[in-house]
């Protein structure tokens, strides 16, 4: 047995069909043994027939009285094993029914036929495929839905797509974390004496405090409020944003906002039950979409509004490329008010994420002084990380930002 006969073999298929045989043939060898030999493969690769034999026998062999059945099956299927299919860079792609199951040697009930040997390759396509009808169809590996949008932008996804972001947004805040408050409640793993509740306790025992009563601090989720730009330039991103809007509508009871040159308010239509509805709703209710966009007027007729008070001590969101009418000192200016009453200002551009960018238009310039960070949302994976990073910034009570794995990208 050459060193290389198991590189590019499945452990675990290998495993359980070695298994199989040696339940039939009287073996008892369970689900912890194959779980055992799999590991043991992992752990130590055979580089011989010896090393291979012993390792399974370690693993799959309980008792005495199994060795000489154990023996027989693994004689059986190693004496004469015929080539494992090797694909080569020049084999032709396999056929159009062929393109999502590989065939391979099916296992036979007969343990001493050596039919085959017990493994499943891993290359994506078979060179050589048999023609008998017991062929065992073995599905390919193939990334996940999810992982094939990752990197595609905004307007090459079609609605189910977009629909599919929306969920793995919300599954990615559904643990939005709370913080501190100055606030106290009885609870009896606090640290701290309760001492009116004690006091009040301690009149039915001749004001004995025997009853103590303690108290713990309430924490309650870090509020967060969110800016949408719907404007004619945020055209291709302004859908993914508005699923992003409602996870943290949703889960985190977060306010939500959507501005062109007016601004408009969608936390209640946002937190619709229906994804789809509430993605349909907001975007009727925004009625100046797709036009201009005037930054440093919908932040200015936020702070001066009644919801002015959510502001306070929040993480805003502003997702926008910074595209601004209005004259760059304006929103400096009101950019300047908000960061002296939020706690985070997180600036969400779809277009830093590219080559080389920098700041160059007037609004995005004046206003990223007053930004703790400016983060990419231009793809599917770029909104994943950006829903961890506002939680991490969640857990702190400091005005220094948490160090992250992987560092993400500043744009200073």
């Amino acid at each position: 047995m050459s060193p290389g006969v198991l590189r590019g073999v499945d452990r675990a298929a290998f495993a359980v069909a070695l298994a199989g045989r040696l339940r039939r043939a009287g073996v008892p060898a369970g689900l912890t043994d194959v779980d055992d030999f799999v590991r043991a493969l992992a752990a130590s690769p055979p580089d011989s027939m010896s090393s291979l034999y012993w390792t399974a026998r370690i693993c799959l062999v309980r008792r005495h009285a199994d060795l000489a059945a154990f023996d027989r099956v693994f004689a059986a299927i190693f004496a004469d094993p015929p080539p494992l299919p090797r694909p080569s860079r020049s084999a032709s792609p396999p056929d159009a029914h062929d393109d999502v199951y590989a065939r391979v040697p099916a296992d036979t009930d007969d343990s001493d036929s050596g039919g085959g040997l017990p493994w499943a390759t891993l290359p994506p396509a078979v060179a050589e495929t048999p023609a008998h009808d017991t062929a065992l169809l073995l599905p390919e590996r193939r990334p996940s839905a999810l992982s094939g949008l990752a990197d595609r932008p905004f307007d090459a996804l079609d609605s189910a797509q977009v629909a599919q972001l929306g969920d793995a947004l919300r599954a990615a805040v559904a643990g939005w974390p709370t913080r501190r408050t100055r606030r106290f409640a009885i609870g009896a793993a606090g640290a701290r004496v309760a001492l009116r509740p004690t006091i009040a306790r301690a009149r039915r025992t001749g004001w004995e405090p025997v009853e103590v009563v303690r108290e713990r601090p309430v924490r309650r989720p870090r509020r967060v409020v969110l800016l949408c730009d719907v404007s004619e330039s945020m055209r291709a991103q302004a859908t993914a944003y508005l699923h992003l809007m409602r996870a943290f509508a949703v889960v985190a009871d977060a306010e939500v906002f959507a501005f062109a040159t007016t601004l408009t308010r969608l936390t209640v239509v946002l937190r619709h039950t229906s994804a789809a509805e509430a993605v349909a709703q907001a975007s009727a209710a925004v009625t100046d979409r797709y036009g201009g966009t005037r930054i440093a007027t919908n932040l200015r007729s936020l702070l001066t509004s009644h919801h002015a008070d959510a502001v306070r001590g929040a993480v805003v969101v502003i997702g926008s490329d910074g595209w601004d009418s209005d004259p760059p000192d304006e929103l400096a200016a009101v950019m300047a008010r908000l960061s002296r009453r939020a706690y985070r200002i997180v600036w969400l551009n779809p277009r830093a994420g590219a080559p080389g960018f920098t700041p160059r238009v007037g609004g995005m310039a004046a206003a990223l002084p007053y930004c703790d960070r400016m983060l990419p949302a231009g793809t599917f994976q770029d909104l994943l990380v950006v829903a961890r990073q506002l939680q991490s910034v969640t857990c702190t009570d400091g005005r220094k930002w948490p160090t992250l794995t992987p560092a993400p990208r500043i744009i200073a």
